[in-house]
This record gives C-alpha cells, structure tokens and sequence, in this order.
C-alpha cells in the first residue's frame, strides 16, 4: 500500500534527485487551506501509480531551502521530478485529472 513520504532540506537529494523512479513532490503547508484540499488526491494517485512514482510531501514552513531553490512561491505546488529534475509543474488545487495527465506525461517522456 503506497502512501506520501515526508521529505525534509536534508532528505530531499536522497529521496527525490537520487531516486531511479519519477518523484512527484507536493509542496505545501499546515495552514494552506487549497493544500488540504488536494492531499487526499495525491493519496489517491499514490495508490494508483503504486511502483511507477514515488509521492513526497514537502512543508516549506519546516523545509523553506528546497521551496527556494524550486523557485516555489505559491503553494499548493507538485513538481513532478524525473531523473533528478523538474519535468512538469502544477500550482493550486487542481482536479485529480489535470494530475493524471501531467503525471502520464512525465511518465512517457
């Protein structure tokens, strides 16, 4: 059963640059209300892409460095990484398609 990692400043290049599979990485925060939103459809896809994609959640509060460096200013952002970069970007709470489709795409690039 596939569930989100939390993924921290310093475990961010283990887990998501050195990972061998795509990673998609929710950035996010407590008091974000659109966050909340989305989260049980990332639960959703991580089931679904079970052994296909990792699924992270990063709080920029707690992990403000890796927000920075991905140039995250609004938040909800997914980044979705493959072969340790950034391949497709989704702001804002979106619907669970509009992730389906950005994530097929990374996976068949």
């Amino acid at each position: 059963m596939a569930h989100t990692m939390e993924v921290t400043d310093s475990t961010f290049d283990q887990e998501v640059i050195k990972s061998d599979t795509p990673v998609l990485v929710d950035f996010w925060a407590d008091w974000c209300a659109p966050c909340k939103m989305i989260a049980p459809l990332v639960e959703e896809l991580a089931e679904e892409y079970d052994g296909q994609v990792k699924f992270a959640k990063l709080d920029v509060d707690s992990n403000p460095q890796t927000a920075m460096t991905y140039g995250v200013r609004g938040i909800p952002t997914l980044l979705i990484f493959s072969d340790g970069q950034p391949v497709k970007q989704v702001v804002g709470a979106v619907p669970k398609s509009v992730l389906k489709k950005n994530l097929d795409e990374a996976l068949a690039s």
